[in-house]
C-alpha cells in the first residue's frame, strides 16, 4: 500500500489541509487520523493545559443537534479517540467503510468548526481535572514529567502535556474558543485515510469549512533555546517497597538521519528477551519484572527513555547497569548477532503497526509532522536497515552524556 498524497482546498493564514491516502481494496474498515501540528508546549503562560482541554472538547461537544462526534462514531459501531502531545494533537477513528462518507465530514466539522457551550466546557473541564488526579496517583506517570523537568528546566519541553490543575481550573469557555481560532486552526494540518477507497467531497467540505476560519493568527512563540539538564541523581526513598525510575537523554529532531539509530537503542534496551537489557537486568541479576524503552523526537530535539520498576535499593544499580550498556555501544561492543536481532525487531513492531489500519493512519500522521514531511514505511524500514555500528556507537556516546534520572515516588 503506497502513500498517495493530495492537498486540498487552503486554510486562512496560508494553511493547507493535505489528505494522505493509503488505499487497499481488501479492507473492510476506514480509519481516519487528523493531525495538527498543535500541543501543549504551545499552552500560554498561565494556561497550561489548554490544548489538552481543547482535544476533549471537540470531540465532547453536540456535533449534530444531540450527540459528539465520539458518540456518533460509536453508534456506528466504531471507535474514536484523540491525543495531545507536546507537538501534535491526533484526532482518529476507525469505521467501517460504508460510512466514511458520513463520519469523515463530522470529523473535520467537530475539529474545524465547533461550537463551546457553558454546559459542556464545565463538563469536560472536571472530567480532565480528574484524568490529572488519577494520573498524580500513578508514580509511573509522575516520573515522566519529572524526567522532563530535569532534561529541559524551564523549558517549554518540560510543561506538562495535560497541564496543571490550579491554572486549568481559571480557564474559561472564551479562553480555549480564543486559542483554536487564533492559534490551532493556524497550525499545519493533515487528514489520513486509510482504507479502501478514496472519500468522495473532502475537497469541497475543507472550501465550505475554510470560511469560517477567520481569526487573524496569533503572534509567533519564541523558541527559546534548550537548557543545560540537570543530570544530578536524586535520592532514592529508602521507606518505599517499590519505586519507578525514568532514565532520559536528549536524541535528534523528528525524521533526522540519525533518529534509526536512537530506535535501534531503544530495542537493544527494550523489554524484549532477546534485547541487551532484558538479559542483564532481569534474566542476569532480576533486578525489575517491568521496564520498557522508547525514543519520541521533536522539533529541536528528541528524548530516549527507559521506565522501570525497582525496588528503591536496586536503583542505583540500574543505573550502573544502563550506564554500562550505553557505554558497551558506545565503544563497540556490540556483537554482530545482537545488531542484526535489535533491526529485524525495530523492523517487525514497524510492520505490524502499519498491518493494523488505525496504527498506520497515526504511524504516518506523526511521522509527517501533520503533512509537512514524507514519510513511508518502506522509507523507515530501509532506514533501520542502513544504520551503522559507528552510528549506534556516537548516538549511544550521546545519550551517555546527557543522561539524567529520576524516581517517583521521591525522597523529599
Amino acid at each position: 500500500m503506497t502513500p498517495t498524497r493530495d492537498t486540498l482546498a487552503p486554510a486562512p493564514g496560508g494553511v493547507r489541509t493535505p489528505v494522505i491516502g493509503v488505499y487497499d481494496p481488501r479492507l473492510q474498515t476506514t480509519s481516519l487520523c487528523l493531525a495538527v501540528a498543535h500541543g501543549a508546549r504551545r499552552d500560554p503562560e498561565g494556561g497550561s493545559g489548554v490544548a489538552h482541554l481543547l482535544e476533549h472538547l471537540l470531540f465532547s461537544q453536540p456535533a449534530d443537534g444531540r450527540h459528539s462526534f465520539a458518540e456518533q462514531v460509536e453508534r456506528m459501531g466504531g471507535h474514536t479517540n484523540a491525543e495531545t502531545g507536546l507537538e501534535t494533537m491526533l484526532f482518529y477513528a476507525q469505521v467501517a467503510a460504508e460510512d466514511a462518507a458520513e463520519a469523515a465530514p463530522a470529523m473535520l466539522r467537530s475539529v474545524l468548526t465547533p461550537t463551546f457551550d457553558t454546559a459542556t466546557f464545565d463538563r469536560e473541564r472536571e472530567v480532565v481535572v480528574k484524568e490529572l488526579v488519577t494520573a498524580a496517583a500513578d508514580p509511573a506517570d509522575l516520573v515522566q514529567d519529572a524526567v522532563f523537568d530535569k532534561l529541559f528546566p524551564g523549558h517549554p519541553l518540560s510543561r506538562p502535556v495535560g497541564g496543571r490543575i490550579a491554572e486549568l481550573q481559571t480557564l474559561t469557555a472564551a479562553d480555549v474558543a480564543r486559542e483554536h481560532r487564533r492559534d490551532f486552526l493556524h497550525r499545519p494540518r493533515a487528514l489520513v485515510v486509510v482504507g479502501p477507497r478514496p472519500i468522495d467531497g473532502l475537497d469541497e467540505l475543507l472550501a465550505e469549512l475554510a470560511p469560517a476560519q477567520t481569526d487573524a493568527p496569533a503572534e509567533p512563540l519564541a523558541s527559546p533555546a534548550l537548557p543545560a539538564p540537570d543530570t544530578g541523581l536524586p535520592r532514592w526513598p529508602a521507606d518505599r517497597d517499590f519505586v519507578w525510575v525514568c532514565l532520559a537523554a536528549r536524541s535528534c529532531t523528528l525524521n533526522s538521519p540519525e533518529e534509526a539509530a536512537y530506535r535501534l537503542i531503544a530495542t537493544l534496551l527494550g523489554s524484549s528477551p532477546s534485547s541487551l537489557l532484558y538479559r542483564k537486568l532481569r534474566g542476569q541479576e532480576a533486578l525489575s519484572y517491568s521496564f520498557e524503552s522508547w525514543n519520541r523526537s521533536y522539533a529541536e530535539t528528541g528524548v530516549w527513555r527507559l521506565l522501570a520498576g525497582v525496588e528503591p535499593q536496586a536503583a542505583d544499580r540500574l543505573v550502573e547497569i544502563v550506564d554500562s550498556l550505553l557505554g558497551d555501544l558506545a565503544e563497540g561492543r556490540l556483537t554482530e548477532e545482537d545488531f542484526d536481532s535489535a533491526r529485524r525487531k525495530a523492523e517487525m513492531r514497524l510492520v505490524l503497526q502499519a498491518e493494523s489500519p488505525l496504527d498506520h493512519a497515526q504511524l504516518i500522521a506523526m511521522h509527517t509532522r501533520a503533512g509537512t514531511a514524507d514519510w513511508s514505511l518502506a522509507r523507515a524500514r530501509a532506514d533501520l536497515r542502513a544504520v551503522t555500528p559507528a552510528q549506534i556507537a556516537a548516538a549511544a556516546a550521546r545519550l551517555r552524556g546527557n543522561l539524567v534520572a529520576a524516581v517517583r515516588p521521591d525522597a523529599s
